[in-house]
């Protein structure tokens, strides 16, 4: 009989967690699309993403704001004086014990005790120091006097070593002895270091079996040991700097009284002396302040301090200001400590959520270095964009596009019975299936074909068409909020041409004080700028040259536009602005329509404002060239577009 095996199941720390689902880009990717297109560049846009962070991640700016909050509740809650109340506190009860005790004794000894606990400096550290050598009446008086120089030996320690102070809850003499030579061993290794000794290795190793309980860390050579001593050494003399004067020269003093062994404090003191000299890149100098009413000691200083310098390169790290910063910089084991599990987890998705934009392809290198959409993501941005159209449009009624009986057609995806006269091929499988159903359900033998049964493959006669689609990039698109409308006007339309009729050929045309020809990710990249003129006469010129090389293709003309022409092209190539209008260019802007009719293209305007003169001028193009002028609001420009688009294409 074989015994089941055993598994065991634990989080994945391997890795990327293999079973956890793929990182769906399209919303961070509309969100930097809208960036794009309303004028940041691409890089810009990705930053600004992460600094916002997504619909389930917090983003960088609000781990900020936690890191500060966190940095401000250390200092606004505490204060550094915490061993010196504790001190002055076990002083007191033990000073009050001991003249208890001494009270009912009638000897000249006890009067003389008395005499000499009166005769106390007032200050802790001199206290503290005076009574070495008394000999103690009661025993809470000298426990407490004990305690005193014991708490003192283990915040000594704490404050330089992590963990030392729980680890020496309950000190020995043997302990004392263990510690100082430790330290003193410490010493003699940094020392070793300092002086480039050939044998340093060895001697670390031997150091580490010796005394490696007293270093969690777990420091692989000397020069982690140095970093990690250094770090909490230098976060120690910070606590010290932010004391007043009169709490630090109280310390000091009281140093002495560590364990009741002025070795430790000597020991100590040349500890700091070789860390400043071998790591003087520390921060040794600087201080804080701390102003709340929860006292902490030595030891639980020198961590706020060491809490307050991680939180500080966090908040440089989250800032990502530096050349060449990357989310991967970010210490997530510093941030979960610092903010808890929750920030690591958005940490990482951000970390992930720029990985994944970057190695999918999103984004590419102009001609120029600069960084820009790639294709991929313009479909993306494109699918988007048409879906929001096709949401706009839908309710609408339409024209079905018009069917056609020749073999040139398109299937659509669908049959219908064969009648006299239909050149469309078979739908074999359903013409089979026609003939087997019929002869089952008369009770026939053997599957004879009747010409009731064939369907024929449905098809749809699309023409080819030539599209230019003119749209205005004068300062008022911006100025006006119709600069992000516009360009997802112009996304949906080549995303709909280059995926439901790809022999269409769609040009796209800007103007401004210039008009020219642009690919899409130009114009999805193209920031706003101050220009004076809006030169639809050129615009025209470049849609009839575009509508000249498809003479084979059905003419569509589509502009966009908020303002009437105020500049034409000359004929040596400088463009002429003027406003109010000169004559001249709305008399070549026109006689451009009148070409255009002449092509067969009808002009549809997409009039954005309710500028009279510039109604007036639009509706009179649409009355030269036989079309119409269509004034949608911001929200509805790219189901007009679309929706016109189609509607002239079926026509």
């Amino acid at each position: 009989m074989t015994t089941p095996e055993s598994y065991s199941y634990g989080p994945w720390h391997d890795g990327p967690d293999p079973l956890a689902p793929p990182i769906d880009l399209r919303d961070a990717l509309d969100e930097i699309g809208q960036d794009v297109m309303g004028g940041s560049s691409p890089r810009s846009a990705l930053e600004e993403l992460l600094r916002r962070g997504t619909r389930n991640t917090a983003g960088l700016d609000e781990l900020t704001r936690r890191v500060w909050q966190r940095r401000s509740q250390i200092q606004r809650r505490n204060n550094l004086d915490g061993t010196l109340q504790e001190v002055q506190r076990l002083l007191n009860e033990a000073l009050d014990a001991e003249r208890r005790a001494l009270f009912p004794d009638p000897s000249d000894d006890a009067r003389l005790a008395e005499a000499e606990l009166d005769a106390l400096p007032p200050g802790t550290a001199a206290a503290v120091r005076e009574l070495t050598d008394y000999q103690w009446r009661s025993e809470q008086g000298r426990e407490n006097y004990e305690k005193i120089q014991d708490l003192l030996g283990r915040e000594m320690l704490e404050s330089r070593f992590q963990g030392m102070k729980e680890a020496l809850r309950n000190t020995s003499q043997e302990d004392v002895e263990r510690v100082n030579q430790m330290l003193s061993d410490l010493n003699e290794l940094l020392d070793a270091h300092a002086r480039h000794s050939p044998d340093v290795d060895e001697r670390f190793e031997e150091f580490m079996r010796q005394h490696g309980e007293f270093f969690p860390e777990n420091p692989q050579n000397v020069d982690e040991l140095i970093d990690a001593l250094a770090e909490r050494a230098a976060a120690a003399q910070r606590m010290m700097n932010s004391m007043s004067e009169e709490q630090r020269n109280e310390l000091m003093s009281l140093a002495q009284q560590a364990f009741g062994d002025p070795r430790i404090a000597q020991q100590l003191s040349q500890l700091d002396a070789q860390l400043r000299a071998l790591r003087p890149g520390e921060d040794w100098t600087s201080s804080a302040r701390f102003r709340g009413r929860n006292p902490l000691g030595m030891g639980e200083g020198a961590q706020a301090m060491q809490d307050l310098a991680e939180l500080d390169a966090l908040a440089e790290q989250l800032a990502q200001s530096y050349p060449g910063a990357r989310l991967e910089d970010i210490d997530l084991e510093a941030l979960e400590r610092q903010l808890g599990p929750d920030a690591g987890v958005d940490a990482r998705r951000l970390s992930e959520l720029e990985r994944e934009l970057r190695r999918q392809g999103l984004f590419e290198r102009a001609p120029d270095g600069s960084l820009r959409l790639s294709p991929k993501a313009l479909r993306r941005l494109g699918e988007t964009a048409l879906a929001d159209v096709v949401n706009a449009l839908r309710g609408k009624t339409g024209q079905r596009e018009q069917e056609s009986a020749g073999a040139a057609g398109e299937p659509t995806g669908a049959s219908r019975p064969w009648q006299f006269g239909d050149m469309q091929p078979w739908d074999t499988s359903r013409t089979v299936r026609n003939a087997v159903l019929r002869t089952a359900s008369v009770g026939g033998g053997r599957v004879r074909l009747d010409v009731s049964d064939v369907e024929v493959v449905e098809t749809e006669h699309r023409s080819r068409a030539a599209v230019a689609l003119l749209v205005d990039t004068s300062w008022s698109m911006v100025q006006e909020g119709r600069w992000l409308p516009m360009k997802r006007t112009a996304l949906a339309l080549h995303q709909l041409i280059s995926t439901r009729f790809r022999n269409d050929a769609l040009q796209l045309i800007t103007f401004g004080r210039y008009a020219a020809a642009v690919e899409l990710a130009e114009l999805v990249g193209l920031e706003g700028a101050w220009e004076q003129g809006t030169n639809a006469h050129h615009a025209l010129l470049l849609a009839g040259r575009h509508l000249r090389r498809h003479p084979d293709a059905q003419p569509v003309v589509l502009m966009v536009t908020d303002g009437e022409p105020t500049a034409h092209l000359e004929p040596d190539g400088e463009a002429v602005f003027d406003y109010p209008p000169q004559p001249q260019t709305l008399y070549r802007t026109v006689s451009e329509v009148d070409r255009l009719a002449k092509l067969g293209a009808s002009l549809t305007v997409f009039r954005l404002g309710d500028d009279p003169r510039l109604e007036a001028f639009v509706d009179l193009l649409a009355r030269r060239s036989g079309g119409r002028v269509v004034a949608p609001d911001l929200d509805g420009l790219g189901a007009a577009v679309v929706g016109d688009y189609l509607r002239t294409r079926r026509r």
